[in-house]
C-alpha cells in the first residue's frame, strides 16, 4: 500500500527546471546512438534501398510500444519516472522488482564510453580505448554532479552539433546518389520477411525517448510536454534516419555497404576535413549525447527506490547542486569497474534487454487502471479517452513489449539469455521478500 505522498521524499527537493527543448535534447540525444552508425548497413543487407520503409514500421513498432506511457505521463507528474509507474499501475513487489531491474539496465552507461573511446581510437590512431573511456566517463560525471542544468546547457549544445552533421550527411550525400538508385532489384531484396525483420532491428536505433520520463520530478511542465516530445523526437529522428539511409544505400554500390557502418560512404562524399567533422559531431556526439543522458536520468528512479525503502534512504541524498550525488557517484563506480575489467560492450548492452521489458510489459498491461488510480487527474487530463479505448492502448503496448521481448530473446546468445532469465527471476523475488519492509511513499501528482 502506498502512503500519502505529502510525507515527502527526495524527489520533491529535485529543481523543476528543465522546459521543453531540455525535455528535447534529452529525448533525441538517447535516442541517437551507436545503433545509426552500425545497424543501418545490417538493415541494407536485409532489405536493401528500402530501409527508409523500414524505419517507418520501426518507429511504428516504437510507438505502438510506448503508447500507454502517453497517456501516463500525460496524466500525472512521475517523481520516480518509469519506477512510479510501476509503482502505482502494477504494486508494490512489481516496483521492488523494477528497483533491481533498473540497476542492471545502467550497466550500458560503460558501453557509451567505451564506443566512443573505440570511434575515437579508429578516427585518431592514438591514445589507450580504457583510458579515453574513463576521461570521457569522468567528464560527464563531473558535469552532471554540478547540476541538471549544466547537463542541459551541455546536452542542447552536443546536439545541435550532432544534428548539424547528420543533416549535412543527408544534404551532401542525396546530390552524390547514383544514376541507378531505383533498379528494381535492389529494393525488397529480402522480401517482406526482410522488410520486417529490418523494421524490427531498427527499433535499436528508434527507442529512447521515454527516457524523459525519469527527468519527469525536475521538468517544469511534465504532462503537456513528455508525451509529446516523445512522439515528436522518435518520428523526427526516424525521418531523418531514412533520409540518411537513402544515402548510405544510394552513393555506393548495394554490395559494397551492405553489412557495412556509415563510415565508409561518410569517406566517398565528404573532404577530409569534412569526414572528420561528420565522424566527430556525428558519430562521436551520437555516442556521448547518450552517456550524457543517461547519467542525467538514470538516479531518479533509483532515488524513489530508495524513499519507498528497498534500498538505503541515504543514498538519495542531494549536493548543494540538487543532484543525487551518491547514487550518481556510484553509478560511476559501477562504469568505471565496468570499463577497467574488460567486460564486452555486447554483453553490456544485452544483460537486461528482456528483464526491462517485461517490467515494461506489465506496466502497459496495467494502464486500463490509470482512472481508477489517479480519478480527478485523468479526467483534467488532455489525454483522457474512453476506458473502452484505454483498455485497446493498454492492449496494444503489451502486444508491442511482447514482440519486442520475443525479437530480443532470440537474438541472444545462450549465456546472455540466461543471465536475463536470472535478472528477472532474481528481481522478482527481491520484490516479494522484501516487500514486506518497505513503506511506499505516492510519488505520482497532479502537474
Amino acid at each position: 500500500m502506498q502512503q500519502d505522498g505529502n510525507k515527502g521524499g527526495s524527489t520533491t527537493k529535485l529543481k523543476r527546471c528543465l522546459g521543453f527543448w531540455d525535455l528535447m535534447s534529452a529525448a533525441i540525444g538517447q535516442i541517437i546512438g551507436a545503433g545509426i552508425m552500425t545497424l543501418l548497413g545490417a538493415a541494407l543487407a536485409m532489405t536493401g534501398r528500402s530501409v527508409p520503409f523500414a524505419f517507418m514500421i520501426a518507429a511504428a513498432i516504437t510507438i505502438t510500444q510506448f503508447l500507454p506511457m502517453l497517456f501516463i505521463s500525460g496524466t500525472v507528474r512521475l517523481r520516480g519516472g518509469r519506477y512510479t509507474m510501476a509503482a502505482m499501475l502494477c504494486g508494490t513487489k512489481l516496483a521492488g522488482a523494477y528497483s533491481i531491474v533498473y540497476i542492471f539496465q545502467n550497466l550500458s552507461i560503460s558501453m557509451y564510453a567505451l564506443s566512443f573511446a573505440s570511434y575515437f581510437i579508429s578516427l585518431l590512431g592514438i591514445g589507450s580505448e580504457k583510458t579515453v573511456a574513463l576521461v570521457v566517463l569522468t567528464i560527464f560525471y563531473v558535469l552532471n554532479y554540478c547540476g541538471i542544468d549544466k547537463f542541459a546547457w551541455a546536452q542542447n549544445l552536443i546536439v545541435v552539433f550532432l544534428i548539424v552533421a547528420l543533416a549535412m550527411f543527408a544534404a551532401v550525400g542525396v546530390t552524390k546518389i547514383a544514376p541507378n538508385y531505383y533498379a528494381q532489384s535492389t529494393f525488397f531484396t529480402g522480401g517482406w520477411m526482410g522488410m520486417l525483420q529490418a523494421g524490427a532491428l531498427l527499433t535499436f536505433a528508434t527507442g529512447g525517448a521515454t527516457c524523459i520520463i525519469d527527468l519527469s520530478a525536475e521538468a517544469k511542465n511534465p504532462v503537456r510536454d513528455i508525451p509529446i516530445i516523445i512522439v515528436t523526437s522518435t518520428l523526427g529522428v526516424a525521418v531523418l534516419y531514412a533520409v540518411i539511409s537513402i544515402v548510405a544505400g544510394g552513393v555506393l554500390p548495394l554490395e559494397q555497404v551492405a553489412g557495412k557502418n556509415l563510415a565508409l560512404v561518410a569517406q566517398t562524399i565528404f573532404s577530409k576535413p569534412l569526414y572528420v567533422f561528420f565522424m566527430v559531431c556525428g558519430a562521436g556526439f551520437a555516442l556521448i549525447s547518450t552517456l550524457n543522458s543517461q547519467m542525467a536520468w538514470a538516479p531518479k528512479p533509483t532515488m524513489q527506490a530508495c524513499d519507498d525503502g528497498w534500498l538505503p534512504a541515504g543514498l538519495a541524498s542531494t549536493n548543494r547542486f540538487g543532484v543525487p550525488w551518491i547514487i550518481l557517484g556510484i553509478l560511476y563506480i559501477i562504469a568505471v569497474v565496468c570499463i577497467v575489467s574488460g567486460l564486452s560492450v555486447a554483453t553490456l548492452g544485452s544483460m537486461c534487454l528482456v528483464a526491462n521489458n517485461v517490467v515494461l510489459l506489465v506496466i502497459c498491461a496495467c494502464t486500463f487502471r490509470l482512472p481508477k488510480i489517479c480519478p480527478e487527474e485523468w479526467a483534467a487530463s488532455k489525454f483522457k479517452i474512453s476506458n473502452g479505448m484505454l483498455k485497446l492502448v493498454s492492449l496494444i503496448g503489451t502486444a508491442g513489449c511482447a514482440f519486442n521481448i520475443w525479437f530480443n530473446f532470440i537474438r541472444l546468445s545462450y549465456a546472455l539469455k540466461i543471465i536475463n532469465l536470472v535478472v528477472v527471476v532474481g528481481a522478482l523475488i527481491w520484490g516479494v521478500v522484501r516487500s514486506r519492509k518497505v513503506h511506499m511513499i505516492v510519488s505520482h501528482e497532479k502537474a
